[in-house]
């Protein structure tokens, strides 16, 4: 199925609101419907993969009951625009603060694999507009949240961009949107995007926000480390034997992959829907801390655009940059909120070495999609933490007029 046609980009915003064609999700339904199942013992649930019982049920509601134009609707209510950054169409949220004295601090939010500005899409307002869920008017933001290059609804690179690019992209997309100084957050990929934004662009950055701070690389020397670092570390090298083989996939050989899971939804759904439901903190619910309506929106997305293969290519260009880059250290104020259901957690001793970790919380619910699974108490994580940095953003002159 060709990706969703949104033509070229502007170099100033122009609002964006795709409609999609319902030729396009009859192709849909139609896949789904004609989907041809494996094979697999009846008592393997979760142990080898995603549960096809499960995947069976989420297809049949995916195909039969699931109101794509009802969430895509929703979407658009989002105050969503495209433009041109760095040679590339980009997709964007731009969400003016509402209340508050004087200029808001803009805040930009890097998601992550597998999602798109999805991740963020329940957390806009609650920033954007404080005052308005019994919050301080005073904590607002002017909140930015892109799609990646190859995520969503942005252009699709011609060679992946790895996060320290993204992060030079980002600064540019700021200084277009009007605004010199700014605070940042993300997790996952977005963490490292981040963690670049503040070590490249210090001038630009009032401190960082991140839900993770990368799994341990080779430049970490086990004998120069805490015990409490080196059980992460070995934690880190189960984690990957056993749950890492996707990484390594899309690492090595994501255009294989690409093939299949462009062609198949419900393949597209195992692949995706299983790293949802696991990494998410459900607390043991079979469906994890999203809700099915969640799942299939960030699931329809990345079908619509076709960007599952350029999602995955960036792990490519990610396991390329050099060591000396990972071993870094943020001087940048650095906040973490380690979430109790996320992969790996990394120890203090790791956030402090690595960063300058001024405020470290542990939220006590929550994975690794914390912005969509608990956004209330991820937006007032971001609140508290940022307040401090208010003044050194608030000079950010707001030189588009859109």
């Amino acid at each position: 199925m060709p990706p969703v046609e949104h033509g070229p980009a502007p170099a100033t915003p122009e609002p964006f609101a795709p409609r999609t064609d319902p030729a396009a999700l009859d192709d849909l339904r139609r896949r789904l419907r004609a989907t041809r199942w494996p094979d697999v013992p009846e008592d393997a649930g979760w142990s080898a993969g995603v549960d096809v019982a499960w995947l069976r049920d989420l297809v049949r509601t995916w195909a039969e009951d699931f109101d794509w134009p009802a969430r895509e609707a929703e979407l658009d209510r989002l105050p969503r625009y495209r433009l041109r950054v760095g040679g590339l169409g980009v997709h964007v949220v731009h969400a003016r603060a509402v209340g508050g004295a004087g200029p808001a601090l803009p805040l930009v939010l890097t998601h992550g694999w597998p999602d798109s500005f999805w991740r963020y899409s329940e957390v806009v307002d609650l920033l954007a507009d404080p005052g308005a869920h019994g919050a301080d008017p005073a904590d607002a933001f002017d909140v930015v949240v892109p799609d990646l290059p190859g995520f969503g609804y942005s252009d699709r690179p011609e060679v992946a961009l790895d996060s320290i690019a993204v992060a030079g992209l980002w600064a540019e997309l700021m200084t277009t949107l009007g605004y010199h100084r700014f605070g940042a957050a993300g997790g996952d990929i977005g963490s490292h995007v981040t963690r670049y934004l503040a070590l490249d662009h210090p001038d630009r950055v009032v401190a960082v926000h991140r839900t993770d701070a990368g799994m341990p690389g080779p430049h970490v020397d086990p004998g120069a480390v805490t015990d409490e670092e080196r059980a992460w570390i070995a934690e880190g090298a189960r984690w990957v034997a056993a749950e890492g083989a996707y990484a390594i996939a899309h690492r090595t050989k994501p255009d294989t992959l690409a093939v299949g899971l462009t062609d198949s939804p419900a393949g597209l759904a195992a692949w995706v829907g299983e790293k949802l439901r696991s990494w998410s903190g459900g607390g043991g619910d079979p469906e994890g801390a999203l809700t099915r309506d969640q799942i299939l929106t960030n699931l329809t997305i990345y079908w619509l655009t076709g960007t599952i293969g350029s999602s995955m290519r960036m792990y490519r260009a990610n396991a390329a940059i050099p060591p000396e880059q990972l071993a870094r250290r943020v001087e940048v104020p650095s906040g973490f909120a380690i979430y109790p259901d996320d992969v790996v957690r990394p120890p203090r001793a790791w956030l402090e070495r690595s960063a300058n970790a001024v405020r470290i919380t542990e939220p006590p619910r929550g994975g690794h999609f914390a912005p969509i699974e608990q956004p209330e108490a991820y937006a007032r994580v971001l609140r508290e933490f940022f307040r401090p940095f208010r003044a050194g953003g608030r000079g950010a002159a707001r030189a588009a007029g859109y």
